[in-house]
């Protein structure tokens, strides 16, 4: 097949490349390319590319950031994605998009998880956006794959990880505050590519949670990866009041990948095997990208 992926310069879309070019023609994207937001562009290309497949993983997700650059976080997240589903509709072509957690309210008390069927509510503007997008998508075509997902970290471009070994580094003896009440299940990028990919193979239609299995706090992650990745740390954990932000999150982002699970699709891992793989195939290259 021949698959467009928009935000292919990103954590995910490289990744996603990487997987699918195995087996497809693939022609991966930045913005700098094709502005997504711009509706006229994003038909043109699609009527020049002719693809199988339109694959969004482009997204605004400076989630602080979203709360006062409003304007530019509505055009990235609703009106890109509602124009690739609409180029996708008028070519016949399937669209895979990416979503989040942060549609969710995140209240359910630990360890209940959200399931595709539980009600929406975003308690911030990203989340905000994320859910409209969905429905953007949903009403612009009848082909459409909605993988929401969480807590994602790679190999490329900037993450969770990435910061707390650029810390412990600069100084292992420094306490430092991570928060160990928000709970979720940090997810594996390249993981989640393999995952896109058995869902594109098997043309299914609606929203699926794509989440590592397993769950835990952003305390007990980084530790997990310093511990795995042998880096003396002095971090200690902190409640949510002790480390204020200007966006709340979701205290509860454990997802449940439920569809995937009934329509023999799921093919994720607990969060503890895929780290510890990650930590093998990458620890030396995530040392000397943060030196």
């Amino acid at each position: 097949m021949k698959i467009l992926i928009s935000g292919g310069t990103g954590q995910l879309g490289r990744d996603c490349t990487e997987v699918l070019e195995k087996n497809h023609d693939v022609t991966p994207v930045g913005s700098r390319i094709l502005d997504i937001s711009d509706e006229r562009a994003v038909r043109a290309f699609v009527r020049d590319l002719k693809p199988d497949v339109i694959l969004n993983c482009a997204a605004f997700t400076k989630v602080d950031d979203c709360e006062t650059q409003k304007e530019l976080a509505w055009k990235v997240n609703v009106e890109g994605a509602k124009n690739l589903a609409a180029a996708a509709g008028e070519r016949g072509a399937r669209v895979i998009h990416i979503s989040t957690d942060y549609v969710f309210d995140g209240k359910k008390p630990v360890p209940e998880y959200y399931t595709e069927n539980d009600d929406t509510n975003p308690i911030s503007y990203y989340g905000l956006t994320k859910l409209e997008a969905e429905k953007a998508i949903c009403a612009a075509t009848d082909r459409y794959s909605i993988l929401r997902t969480a807590w994602l970290y790679g190999a490329n471009g900037q993450n969770f990880l990435k910061t707390m070994l650029r810390l412990a580094l600069a100084d292992p003896e420094r306490e430092i505050k991570v928060v160990h009440d928000q709970f979720g299940s940090p997810t594996w990028s390249y993981q989640l590519a393999e995952q896109i990919e058995k869902v594109m193979d098997a043309d299914q239609n609606g929203i699926f949670h794509a989440t590592s299995e397993g769950y835990c706090t952003w305390y007990e992650l980084a530790t997990k990866f310093l511990g795995e990745m042998a880096i003396p740390n002095g971090f200690i954990p902190c409640t949510t009041r002790d480390y204020p932000t200007p966006t709340e999150r979701p205290a509860n982002s454990i997802l449940e990948n439920q569809r995937l699970k009934a329509g023999g699709l799921n093919i994720m891992l607990d969060w503890r095997a895929d780290l510890i793989q990650f930590v093998c195939l990458f620890k030396d290259r995530l040392i000397d990208e943060v030196k």
